[in-house]
């Protein structure tokens, strides 16, 4: 039987992902290593959609090479990398905290002729949830960071007590929500014990994060905004966001996205 009304099941939207596992026009067929995993008919399927959504890291760029368009654009080739999002930041003229990279020799001079302390260390590649940050404010803490980090991925300071976690998807604002740190520490992530706050969220913070995702080609993201000297900065781009602000707000970003899908949307 269809699962949309009006809609074939030759007519169904593909999936390779299951996020959109409650959305009525997607078939979600899975993510699996091996081509010859799928059954004839998804093979079939595959070949035949002008678009595949959540295709994966595995496929995402083989399909990109043979002409499919896949949803969400800018997703896995960004996601918990925080070198190729600077660089997009920089290159599509999107505020952000100033931000280098160092290689080479000679790191620590140069990155204190380029920085005051504090300053703000991150693993460059691969950390989430706030662990792999850290406040550097002697020159001793950044020699240690230096030892097990290349490159160095060094950014400014910015004194803030919170963020605004945005979540946007195919260029709409979802959800909106400050994290606001908890005493003593630097961090805004909720899983680091921040407290999340849905009170006086301006409107132009949303604005802006609308005009990020389309500058950045973002089809799914969780911007982290914070505001400074009365200008608004992207501190990063998260692909795979925390839902504790989605559940304290009663909201499920699965029922959001099959609504998308009804509207057509997605």
């Amino acid at each position: 039987m269809p699962r949309f009304p009006g809609e074939s099941e030759e007519n169904m939207k593909v999936s390779l992902g299951k996020r959109l596992r409650t959305s009525p026009s997607f078939d979600c067929i899975g993510t699996y290593p091996n081509w010859n995993d799928y059954s004839a008919t998804s093979r079939e399927a595959i070949r035949r959609a002008k678009e595949i959504y959540y295709p994966s890291a595995v496929y995402e760029d083989l399909f990109q090479s043979i002409g499919k368009r896949v949803f969400p654009s800018n997703f896995y080739r960004l996601m918990g990398n925080k070198i190729r999002q600077s660089a997009l930041f920089k290159l599509r003229g999107v505020p952000h905290p100033r931000t280098r990279l160092y290689y080479g020799r000679r790191r620590l001079w140069r990155i204190l002729q380029d920085f005051d302390l504090p300053l703000i260390a991150k693993t460059p590649v691969g950390s989430s949830q706030g662990s792999g940050v850290w406040l550097i404010q002697k020159e001793k803490e950044l020699t240690a960071y230096l030892k097990k980090h290349h490159p160095a991925y060094i950014q400014r300071y910015l004194p803030i007590d919170r963020d605004l976690r945005v979540v946007l998807i195919a260029g709409r604002v979802v959800h909106s929500y400050w994290r606001i740190q908890k005493s003593g520490d630097f961090r805004n992530n909720v899983s680091q014990g921040a407290r999340i706050s849905y009170l006086d969220i301006p409107h132009s913070a949303l604005e802006f994060a609308v005009d990020v995702a389309k500058r950045c080609n973002f089809g799914e993201v969780g911007l982290d905004i914070c505001l400074f000297e009365q200008e608004y900065f992207v501190i990063e781009a998260n692909m795979v966001y925390g839902l504790e602000g989605f559940r304290q707000a009663g909201l499920d970003i699965y029922e959001i996205l099959a609504d998308l899908d009804v509207k057509g949307l997605l």
